[in-house]
């Protein structure tokens, strides 16, 4: 049965609800279509869903989107406004025309369309079945996602090109004259997934001491013999899929301590890795690397590995499954990130990232890109 089905048919729901602009995940997922303002979809039990839009994006909707399509006219809304001006109630009434009066919607819905619905009948807040069904990518999708890994792999290496290729001058690193930036490092790297159709924003290039915090992006001129952490997160713009990879870099040798880091993230990636598959836990995944780092003399705490190990990617950087401490059971053909790090304010931080597919029994990277601290 539908996942969808089976959640309206538990609660005995005639109808489920969703309502947000096409770049949200659900919403994009169950429609295909991409709308910039926000728009209604509902799926009756044992039918294809049908997405309510305006009558300028109808012809656009009919060829885009797996929905069939109804304009608001055709729903009714017109004659609606015309003694409703609420529009939160005037969109309520219209839905509740189409869909019924007992509806399962989106926990994303918004507050304000929700109590407008209620006044039409009974409403229950799904629990997430889009996400659920979402974390569990086809063969296409993960097609999909194989191919912006590739162009972001693309990236990557004109990125770590431009910093092993800088001279060093003063205790900063030069490109044809200038300071080599982490802005400039950052635009050029952002340009180079634009010319392959995927756009990306706050990727961090981060440099010495500000590496020791995961998610400041970075600024001003890079240095030698410090850790650089090059961390990007570009979604294809035609499909919407993301993919997510980081490396840390060193323009000639850091010091001691960093190369320390550096290997045993190196090894904590590999065992976690070999933990990943199909039925095992996303905690005993973590929990894998929590232990190693402990066997190494590093803590998992407010210092040390202070993240989760990974997290599920596709339609949103960041989305079901977890692999950390609250991981549930991993199931084929979740997409899901490894990404041991170690942080130490005073020294910095080292990460490696790749992105892959859970199997049946093994994880299959789709990150080949190499890993050397060194360049």
């Amino acid at each position: 049965m539908d996942p969808l089905d089976a959640a309206m048919k538990k609660c005995g729901a005639d109808a489920f609800v969703h309502y947000a602009t096409g770049e949200d995940a659900d919403m994009r997922y169950l429609t295909r279509f991409v709308m910039h303002d926000s728009f209604v979809f509902f799926k009756r039990r044992r039918q294809p869903g049908t997405i309510i839009v305006p009558q300028m994006e109808a012809e656009r909707a009919s060829r885009e989107s797996t929905a069939a399509v109804m304009t608001r006219t055709q729903a009714g809304l017109p004659d609606i406004t015309k003694k409703e001006k609420d529009p939160w109630k005037a969109t309520a009434q219209m839905i509740a025309g189409q869909a019924g009066k007992t509806l399962l919607v989106s926990p994303e819905l918004p507050a304000a369309l929700l109590r407008a619905l209620e006044e039409h009948g009974r409403v229950i807040v799904d629990a997430g079945t889009v996400g659920q069904v979402r974390a569990k990518k086809s063969p296409e999708e993960i097609r999909l996602m194989q191919e912006v890994q590739k162009k972001t792999e693309h990236a990557m290496a004109l990125g770590i090109s431009l910093i092993s290729h800088a001279t060093v001058r003063k205790g900063i690193l030069y490109h044809n004259g200038a300071p080599l930036t982490s802005e400039l490092v950052r635009v050029a790297m952002h340009k180079q997934l634009m010319d392959e159709g995927c756009r990306a924003v706050e990727t961090i290039i981060s440099c010495a001491g500000d590496t020791a915090f995961p998610h400041i992006i970075g600024s001003g001129p890079l240095k030698p013999h410090a850790p650089i952490v090059i961390d990007m997160f570009p979604r294809d713009e035609a499909t919407g899929y993301y993919a997510d990879m980081t490396r840390t870099v060193s323009k000639g040798k850091p010091g001691s301590q960093i190369s320390e880091m550096y290997e045993a993230v190196r090894e904590a990636q590999k065992i976690g890795i070999s933990h990943i598959k199909a039925g095992v836990t996303g905690a005993e995944a973590h929990n894998a690397v929590v232990d190693y780092f402990k066997s190494r003399g590093y803590e998992s705490d407010t210092r040390g590995f202070i993240h989760n190990l990974g997290h599920g990617v596709g339609l949103q950087v960041h989305e079901i499954p977890t692999v950390g401490p609250a991981g549930a059971v991993l199931e084929a053909g979740h997409v899901v990130t490894v990404e041991p790090g170690l942080y130490y304010s005073g020294v910095g931080g080292v990460r490696l990232e790749d992105m892959g597919a859970v199997r049946a029994g093994k994880f299959a990277d789709f990150t080949q890109y190499e890993e050397t601290l060194i360049v």
